[in-house]
């Protein structure tokens, strides 16, 4: 079975919203770390605020390696509308995130990736979804915005499996999904 791997960038207080307003610094570090995480990806689940903020960025972007990533992947966009703009190897995500991910995490290919949005990640953790987590948690204090982790998931074990620094003070955070699940 294919790992649902939730990636996130988080400021130290936990906003999780618009990164490039309170990202000041992306060092080599950090992208050799996205690198590493999307390696692995065959597939990306997005939910449709992210599609149609991304969708007119993306396509166009030599942000690398994320740009040559989502532009490359199948993006399976959680909506009941038409996709507009089109993007290629977009794909309507036609039933609630619990059955189509289990299906297609069932299905051939590597670990699918949750990139950006932020609601359809906490539904997916909340249901209990989430495989992995891989965490950038920048050295800065955003002070507002959306913040991934709320009060709205239950108790849950995980376990930290790999921990790093970058050289801008970034941490990146891996964890695991606990084998006893929720507590």
């Amino acid at each position: 079975m294919r790992d649902v791997v939730l990636y996130s960038l988080l400021s130290l207080d936990g906003v999780a919203e618009e990164p490039g307003n309170w990202m000041f610094e992306a060092d080599a570090d950090v992208f050799s770390n996205l690198a590493r995480v999307i390696g692995t990806q065959t597939d990306v689940v997005l939910g449709r605020g992210t599609y149609d903020y991304w969708a007119d960025h993306w396509p166009e972007s030599d942000v690398q390696p994320f740009a040559d990533f989502i532009n490359r992947r199948p993006k399976h966009v959680f909506t009941s509308t038409p996709l507009t703009p089109p993007w290629a190897g977009a794909l309507v995500a036609d039933e609630g995130p619990g059955p189509y991910l289990r299906k297609l995490a069932d299905g051939p290919g590597a670990d699918i990736g949750v990139h950006g949005s932020i609601e359809l990640a906490r539904a997916l953790l909340a249901a209990d979804l989430v495989d992995r987590m891989e965490l950038v948690v920048v050295p800065t204090l955003a002070g507002s915005g959306r913040r991934l982790l709320t009060d709205a998931t239950e108790l849950r074990r995980l376990e930290l499996v790999g921990v790093a620094r970058s050289r801008t003070g970034c941490l990146f955070l891996s964890y695991r999904r606990g084998d006893q699940g929720p507590v």
